[in-house]
């Protein structure tokens, strides 16, 4: 019973916590709150009339919902780039950040599967992957595979820190034998969730613009870049703003990570490119409208040559050690580069795998008013999940939030 009495302690102190906060905590909030609440009616609209509100049709079946999936995957397996470092490593200039980046993890993994539910239609359709109900199709389907793979990785990501958050609460240390085993397993399961969301595309022998041996890894160095890059910036506001002072160096180590990561995707582009351009077949017809159109269809030419010179600037003032040890160009380079990866990693990859269709046909997708509205309101949500979350982890970890009662040890 003492258990759930501290546990019920821990969620008092924190609706506490996160009520309380200065006007540009409230204002935030409040903002993130309105949003929440326009995407709630956009999607009500979604509801009550179907997909037709979406800029999606038969020919192009997914648009920015599965493409802000597909992207959020990647910034929720970047946590694995905290977590090996702090607890199989036991790198300490790490093990600031590891919470924020678990934080984050969650709220991204919540968020992504918000976006398959938007893209479904409607909640009232998630019956159909109910095991036992609905038609699951494990082990065929690998969309089974990424519903299992992500809830998985859902539950380590919200067990390992609430487990350590609930021990420092009590003025205890975690017990290393509990939550590593844990830890350790989150590494391998990081790369499996955005392996496998890889292989759900890589196997549509229908689709030539996914069936690319390269996209799995190309999809993990993407994520390593993008996610940390996120994660400093997330950093960068919580100690300019809070009490919890993050170290320089904690920042200089997770922009190495970036830095690695953003170069190797950045090669693995020039690969691709090479092998679309250099001796080209009708399976090429895909990259050239994403890069060039095709029959005066150009919708995404602004999208992609947007995102190709911000990732390749990024890329290259991360490289000069000078450039990312100076705190404000690595704060830019961060922010260009989350944008760049998020367009290529949306509308860069999701929309062209569509067209041409395999009849030849063109059919271009701009997403609809309704669609933006209801990925703002996706948004808006995670980021006041991640709020939630940090401000009560930050409480604890500095110690303003201490159970009062006496408890054994648990």
């Amino acid at each position: 019973m003492s258990v759930f009495k501290v546990f019920g302690s821990l969620v008092k102190d924190s609706l506490a916590t996160i009520t309380r906060g200065s006007l540009r905590y409230h204002i935030w909030m409040g903002a993130l709150t309105f949003v929440m609440l326009v995407g709630m009616y956009c999607y009500s609209i979604q509801l009550s009339e179907g997909l037709s509100v979406t800029g999606m049709s038969d020919r192009v079946s997914w648009g920015l919902y599965i493409s802000n999936f597909t992207f959020l995957v990647g910034v929720a397996a970047a946590a694995v780039m905290l977590v090996m470092p702090t607890y199989v490593l036991h790198d300490v200039d790490f093990k600031q950040a590891v919470l924020i980046g678990e934080g984050l993890a969650v709220a991204a993994l919540i968020m992504c599967l918000a976006f398959v539910v938007a893209d479904m239609g409607g909640p009232s359709v998630l019956w159909h992957m109910i095991p036992g109900i609905g038609v699951f199709n494990f082990p065929n389907s690998m969309l089974t595979w990424d519903v299992i793979v992500l809830n998985g990785y859902l539950f380590l990501n919200i067990t390992i820190p609430l487990y350590i958050l609930f021990r420092h609460y009590q003025g205890k240390e975690a017990k290393s034998s509990v939550y590593v085993p844990g830890a350790i397993l989150s590494v391998f399961w990081a790369v499996g969730i955005h392996l496998v969301t890889a292989f759900l595309y890589q196997g549509l022998q229908a689709r030539p613009f996914w069936n690319n041996a390269l996209l799995g890894p190309r999809f993990l160095a993407s994520a390593f870049a993008a996610g940390p890059a996120l994660i400093i910036l997330v950093l960068a506001i919580i100690r300019n703003f809070t009490a919890f002072k993050v170290q320089d160096r904690t920042l200089r180590k997770i922009a190495m990570v970036v830095t690695v990561a953003a170069q190797i995707n950045l090669i693995m582009l020039i690969s691709e490119l090479f092998k679309e351009f250099y001796a080209p077949t009708h399976h090429s017809e895909s990259a050239y409208y994403l890069f060039f159109g095709l029959h005066g269809k150009d919708a995404l030419l602004p999208w992609i040559w947007t995102a190709i010179p911000l990732n390749v600037l990024a890329t290259v003032l991360l490289t000069f050690h000078k450039l990312r040890n100076n705190f404000k160009v690595l704060f830019f380079c961060c922010f260009i580069l989350f944008i760049a990866i998020w367009i290529e990693k949306g509308f860069g990859l999701i929309v062209p795998g569509f067209i041409p269709g395999p009849y030849g046909k063109i059919v271009e997708y701009t997403p609809t008013r309704i669609e933006i509205g209801v990925t703002l309101g996706i948004w808006a949500m995670g980021a006041f999940i991640f709020t939630i979350l940090a401000k009560t982890a930050i409480g604890i970890e500095l110690g303003e939030l201490r159970y009062k009662g006496k408890s054994k040890n648990v």
